[in-house]
């Protein structure tokens, strides 16, 4: 047998935000190399925010992400409040969390339907797999549209929402503003059990990974906004506490930094994470859908993620209701409240994961320094973890169709950066 050397290398993802590529190297059918590539240059939000006043940072950050704003939004929020010393209850906090399930639905419903699913089925994308699956696209494109339209109420627009402040918000509502958005709601619904039942009869590869989950936990509901950061390894701190157990790491070929766990090295946030460690919080419908399903209280296979991910948008679509059913107008629309020199913490569950914030303030609000931790670069060491240990089980299959399998584990995780359909170039080497 004449050994060989195949080289990988994909140049460019294409319909992405940001920019990014795959390099993986096979000597004699042993990999050699796994290299996910992130060189979109640095967009300096962090510097960006210092000397500004800290009721600007919910503004300026929702402008890093045109998918998930609203989780940047809402880190930026809870990470001042906790420096002020204040925390929402009742309605105002109620509408954050009706906002978190608009962006859960339409980041979610992109994914699955446009971005995924084609995978799973053969199409080279969502357009060609509307051909066969008209129906189903359209039911993908309806389910993402109530979400946008959750997002465009509460935040007065669908892209950037401007309504969500420190404090709580410009403009609340009255009860009966809604009342449209329920009966679509209860749509929704009905369509996110369909689309749990419709992933899990896609075909999944055969791929048991031992991963360390990383998400929220909060004592009573399925995380969005609040609790403590826990892990199936033992993991259990205050968000005040992530810098002692975090760090990101350069790697010579990424702009974007490793984050790893100091004790354990990487990790896994994100929807996987989300269900295996508060599958007990979920709604009894979203745990009898996720059961029905097949998935089980756990599921350690990164490819059916899809399957997760749908759980989650139904479990949206059900605290939405019940949101919406308990809701009263509330008295005023924010607190009033007074800067003082601090430091404030947060996370948040980005549909992607775990989304970190932290702000030093001075005594007349501007802010002195920001750290800000995207889920994508915390999943991505686990990304590439997952590629060596893929990669071996289909060395024999055509360049074409490898490059196919590659492509579909790095989009399991939907990373923001590449969480659009196809690489654009594919080089393969032989010696």
């Amino acid at each position: 047998m004449t050994k060989k050397t195949r080289t990988i290398k994909v140049d460019y993802l294409a319909r992405v935000e940001g920019e990014g590529a795959l390099y993986i190297k096979i000597k004699d059918d042993v990999v050699q190399d796994v290299k996910l590539k992130i060189f979109e240059p640095p967009r300096f939000f962090e510097a960006f925010l210092q000397g500004r006043d800290f009721r600007e940072a919910p503004d300026i950050t929702a402008r890093i992400c045109g998918i998930c704003p609203v989780a940047y939004q809402m880190s930026a929020i809870h990470a001042m409040e906790n420096a002020l010393g204040i925390q929402l209850e009742g309605p105002l906090r109620e509408i954050r969390r009706l906002m978190y399930c608009g962006e859960w639905i339409e980041s979610h419903v992109l994914h699955i339907y446009m971005l995924h699913a084609p995978d799973f089925l053969g199409y080279e994308d969502a357009v060609r797999m509307a051909k066969d699956h008209k129906e189903i696209v359209e039911r993908g494109l309806q389910l993402k549209k109530i979400g946008n339209e959750i997002v465009s109420l509460v935040g007065g627009r669908e892209i950037h929402p401007i309504n969500a402040r420190v404090g709580g918000f410009y403009k609340v509502f009255a009860k009966t503003e809604f009342d449209g958005l329920k009966e679509r709601l209860k749509w929704a619904r009905d369509a996110a059990l369909e689309t749990v039942r419709w992933t899990a009869q896609l075909p999944f590869p055969e791929f048991e990974q031992d991963y360390e989950f990383v998400a929220l936990r909060h004592p009573e509901e399925y995380p969005f906004n609040e609790g403590r950061l826990v892990s199936n390894r033992g993991l259990d701190i205050a968000v005040a506490d992530y810098e002692n157990h975090f760090v990101e790491e350069h790697v010579e070929h990424s702009n974007a930094l490793h984050s790893v766990l100091k004790e354990r090295d990487s990790y896994f946030v994100g929807p996987m994470a989300r269900y295996n460690l508060n599958f007990e919080r979920l709604s009894p419908l979203a745990q009898e859908a996720a059961l029905e399903s097949g998935l089980g209280r756990e599921c350690n296979n990164p490819f059916k993620s899809i399957v997760v991910r749908s759980v989650e948008v139904l479990y949206a679509c059900d605290e939405a209701l019940r949101i919406l059913e308990s809701y009263e107008k509330p008295d005023r629309p924010h607190i009033d409240l007074e800067p003082r020199e601090s430091v404030g913490y947060s996370c948040t569950e980005a549909p992607r994961g775990i989304l970190y914030h932290r702000y030093s303030i001075d005594a007349q609000g501007r802010i002195l320094n920001a750290r800000i931790v995207p889920p994508t670069s915390q999943n991505q060491k686990t990304i590439e973890n997952d590629l060596w240990k893929f990669v071996p089980k289909f060395l024999d299959l055509p360049e074409e169709k490898l490059t196919w399998q590659c492509e579909q584990a790095i989009r399991n995780y939907d990373p923001c950066i590449s969480c659009a359909t196809h690489f654009l170039k594919l080089d393969l080497e032989r010696v």
